[in-house]
């Protein structure tokens, strides 16, 4: 009998910790990889039970602590022995680990470098947050750690339209810092203020170099690199449009290219004049950043051998044309002691060139679909000898509201096979093409699942994004507007088109003169389907009223998340009144109908603008605005 109540007891036991370490990892994220939840709790300090007073004391002594310069061992001047700090990059030997250790009376963190013990800290104080939450005492506990990518980065698109205020930016930071994020790259074609090219960028609120170097210092205190990053090759239209600058374009007038009739897009790499325009930018670009990388670009030079280059390309073979101007640009970038990076998907179509590439470049390779061949690509870096990173994306460009499905899988797949292969980075882009009408919250989901899939490729973070948006986020006690979210990123899926890099919300709105039968995706949109996916959104919107956030911009997050939907809604409407018209075409819509399409369009314009300036600069919101009054006044001339 006593044998029996022994073994009940110790199942008991058991059984309580298993469920207590089940609660507390639905707060850790990224997933630590390794957690050992042990018997006992963190409840006394020198005697004294940690009561609430204690506790908060203790997380400010944790916060306010700023690891700069060089330490070897910290000690808590609150409590003699209970928090410590140590470098140790013995006993450590993976780069960037830590190990948090907590006991009934003290808690430790011992890491390889300084940015190891920030980690750790930031693990901690989820744990704090997870025991102020559910009222559980702070387990015993030892947690070993580090990342599967050496470098673990975000990129923002800040060239089509919206280039985000300095504020708006700080706060991405301190949210991509606590994800154990460590490089943030900015996409810049136009939105540098290089001061000779104002014809540029005077309409476009660009980033200066001051506040360059306010970001730089800012993400060093976090332990994030910010990577320059200015296209250099292709996406030159932004200065190409400009007449002064037209004389370095490739294809000064209309061309046939990959992407249909194309002009003022990609340099003429046989210019030397568009080689000097790149060392003027570099030489005043590069000097504002600390970090050693610099993101070329050359990505989609889809203009290259169809125009001035044409017969140079025939002669030497577009490959070898396109590489020895990459060339040329990694040897200058290189004068100013940066590594350059550079987008992978030219090379790719040249592969017998990939060898030749310099050993200090390294190449990112980014594919955006669910099924991107990652485990095709990524070995023909790997046996040339290069570095290279996994670069997938959020998938939120051209949705208004998320395509969350595609994006975890390719997000979950750059992963597991960037680590396969032994990719040095990971990176998750976030683009802003056709507008940038998705806001920054729209982002949060697929943010979140990039960073923690770039520190544990193994471990699915995506039943974790409720609780992880609402207690760290959101701060929403109701859970409901982590809920929307997800909700409308999903919303997509009812039309049951085929997989594309836009929804079919997005693709009403922006190809509302176009057939729908004679794309591959909008000849799939049905009408029962457009109806399922406006009561997916409904859905959302009710669930987003019930929510009651607490972070400081949660009415912001709240109208712009609606603002998007609501956009959603329109590509909706927009399609089943195209449905009912005669050849599907919004030529033929009814009278009534369009004048009804028309006023919620004047509400939603009107909406976009207010919402734009609260995160982002003024600049770049007439050319968003454009692209949705372009449709309305369309509205208006068939009325």
């Amino acid at each position: 009998m006593i044998k029996y109540i022994q073994i009940t007891a110790l199942f008991i036991l058991n059984f309580c910790t298993w469920a207590h370490a089940q609660k507390l990892e639905q707060y850790l994220l990224p997933s630590p990889q390794e957690i050992c939840i042990k018997e006992g709790h963190l409840n006394q300090i020198h005697g004294a039970f940690l009561n609430d007073d204690s506790f908060i004391k203790l997380i400010k002594n944790l916060s306010s602590f700023q690891f700069t310069g060089s330490i070897n061992s910290y000690h808590s001047p609150l409590f003699t022995n209970t928090f410590s700090l140590e470098i140790d990059s013995c006993s450590l030997p993976q780069k960037q680990a830590y190990q948090l250790t907590i006991d009934s009376i003290s808690i430790k963190i011992t890491g390889t470098d300084e940015a190891a013990l920030y980690y750790g800290q930031q693990t901690l104080q989820q744990i704090f947050q997870y025991s102020k939450d559910t009222g559980m005492p702070i387990p015993c506990l030892s947690i070993t750690d580090w990342p599967d990518f050496e470098r673990r980065g975000y990129m923002l698109d800040i060239s089509r339209d919206k280039v985000p205020t300095m504020e708006t930016l700080y706060q991405i930071i301190d949210l991509l810092s606590r994800w154990k994020i460590n490089e943030l790259q900015l996409y810049t074609e136009h939105t540098f203020a290089y001061k000779n090219h104002p014809t540029v960028w005077k309409d476009a609120s660009p980033i200066t170099a001051e506040e360059i170097k306010k970001l730089d210092s800012y993400c060093k205190s976090k332990f994030i690199d910010l990577v320059p990053n200015q296209n250099s090759f292709g996406h030159m239209e932004n200065w190409l449009m400009h007449d002064e600058y037209l004389h370095l374009a490739e294809c000064p007038t209309d061309c046939e290219t990959i992407w249909g009739v194309r002009s003022r897009h990609s340099l003429n790499p046989l210019l030397p004049a568009s080689f000097h325009l790149m060392q003027e930018l570099y030489a005043e670009l590069l000097p504002n950043f600390s970090s050693p990388y610099f993101n070329i670009g050359c990505d989609e030079t889809v203009e290259l051998g169809n125009g001035l280059s044409k017969q140079a390309c025939k002669k030497q073979g577009k490959g070898k044309v396109y590489l020895d101007f990459v060339k040329k640009l990694n040897a200058e970038a290189n004068k100013h002691g940066k590594k350059t990076q550079f987008w992978g998907d030219i090379i790719l179509k040249h592969p017998e060139l990939i060898p030749s590439i310099p050993k200090n470049m390294t190449a990112m390779v980014w594919g955006y679909n669910s099924d991107y061949p990652f485990e095709k690509n990524l070995p023909k870096f790997k046996e040339a000898g290069l570095d290279y990173y996994v670069c997938p994306g959020t998938s939120t460009w051209r949705s208004e509201i998320g395509r969350n499905k595609d994006a975890f899988v390719n997000l979950k797949r750059a992963a597991l096979y960037g680590k396969q292969f032994g990719a040095k980075g990971y990176i998750n882009t976030n683009w802003g093409d056709w507008g940038h009408w998705q806001p920054l919250s729209v982002c949060y989901p697929t943010m979140a699942t990039g960073a923690a899939y770039s520190w544990n490729a193994e471990k699915d973070p995506t039943k974790q994004l409720p609780l992880a948006l609402s207690h760290f986020v959101f701060k929403d006690s109701t859970g409901y507007l982590a809920e929307a979210l997800l909700k409308l990123g999903d919303a997509y899926l009812a039309c049951k088109i085929p997989e594309g890099n836009a929804n079919a919300f997005h693709l009403m709105l922006r190809r509302y003169k176009w057939t729908m039968k004679g794309h591959y995706q909008t000849k799939m949109i049905t009408k029962e389907n457009l109806i399922n996916a406006e009561q997916e959104i409904d859905s959302a919107l009710t669930l987003l009223s019930k929510a009651a956030p607490r972070c400081p911009d949660a009415q912001i997050t709240l109208d712009e998340i609606e603002q998007a939907a609501m956009l959603a809604k329109h590509g909706i409407h927009l399609g089943l009144e195209r449905l009912n018209a005669r050849g599907f075409a919004t030529e033929n819509i009814e009278h009534e109908s369009i004048l009804a399409l028309t006023m919620e369009l004047q509400e939603l314009i009107e909406k976009h603008q207010q919402l734009w300036t609260i995160r982002n600069r003024e600049g770049g919101l007439q050319r968003s605005s454009q692209k949705l009054i372009d449709l309305l006044e369309y509205y208006q001339t068939i009325q």
